[in-house]
């Protein structure tokens, strides 16, 4: 059972940002990285489902292959490929990657910098620009709701189910109680989607989840784009209101 709730938690990103520590996780606890962009330094790196040999290889990275880090366990780093892709490496043959720029590989700055992907990235402009065009304030990503909703969006595809309660962290509320995440108010929308604009667009068409992108009260958020074999994409947003 330990191993199961341990499998789980590790493959949820806690993307983008300082990790609060997961009590949880029991026997390992995660900490903030020494570096947010890394750099593979192997010619084959295998990316885990887990924090140790034990667990299975769910891809195989290759030298220079840049990787966003969201936190530490033990000797080992949680990580999201450019492909969208979760799991664990050993953090000993993963470097910053702004040691690669300054050697030379300073076309990938814009994007190893970057804190969201380029899904996010629109997403988050879809949004905002709903936003601005009903006079409202454009939302700002929260480094730890980021965390979450990677989280959230990782832990559907692994648990195979398309709710706003997770049968693993909960409602949305508690995932922020128990990450140390205050608000006064705050809302969450997911959808399953091949295609950015389509996911907003069903969102703007549904009262509940369009009161949540109008909401004036809300002025922070977190937004989390993730593969899927069943929707083509996950789509996770968390508002909140501080």
């Amino acid at each position: 059972m330990k191993k199961k709730i341990l499998f789980i938690l590790v493959l949820a990103i806690v993307i983008l940002g300082e990790l609060m520590s997961i009590s949880t996780l029991g026997m390992m606890q995660s900490t903030k990285p020494d570096f947010e962009n890394g750099q593979v330094t192997v010619d084959r790196l295998n990316m885990r489902t887990g924090p140790s040999t034990d667990y299975g290889v769910i891809d195989i990275l290759k030298n220079g292959d840049y990787i966003q880090i969201y936190a530490k366990l033990d000797d080992w780093y949680i990580v999201q490929t450019n492909e969208n892709i979760v799991g664990c490496v050993n953090s000993k043959y993963v470097k910053q990657a702004q040691d690669a720029i300054d050697s030379g590989a300073g076309e990938y700055t814009e994007e190893i910098t970057s804190s969201l992907t380029e899904d996010e990235k629109e997403i988050l402009e879809l949004i905002n620009t709903e936003r601005t065009n009903n006079g409202l304030n454009p939302l700002q990503i929260d480094d730890d709701l980021q965390n979450i909703v990677r989280i959230k969006a990782q832990d559907m595809i692994d648990n195979d189910y398309f709710a706003h309660e997770s049968p693993t962290y909960g409602s949305p509320f508690e995932m922020m109680k128990s990450n140390g995440i205050t608000y006064k108010t705050a809302g969450e929308n997911i959808a399953g989607n091949s295609d950015n604009k389509k996911a907003v667009e069903a969102w703007m068409n549904s009262e509940s989840h369009r009161n949540n992108i109008l909401n004036n009260s809300y002025n922070y958020t977190g937004v989390a784009v993730v593969s899927s074999s069943k929707y083509g994409k996950i789509f996770v947003q968390m508002f909140i209101g501080k």
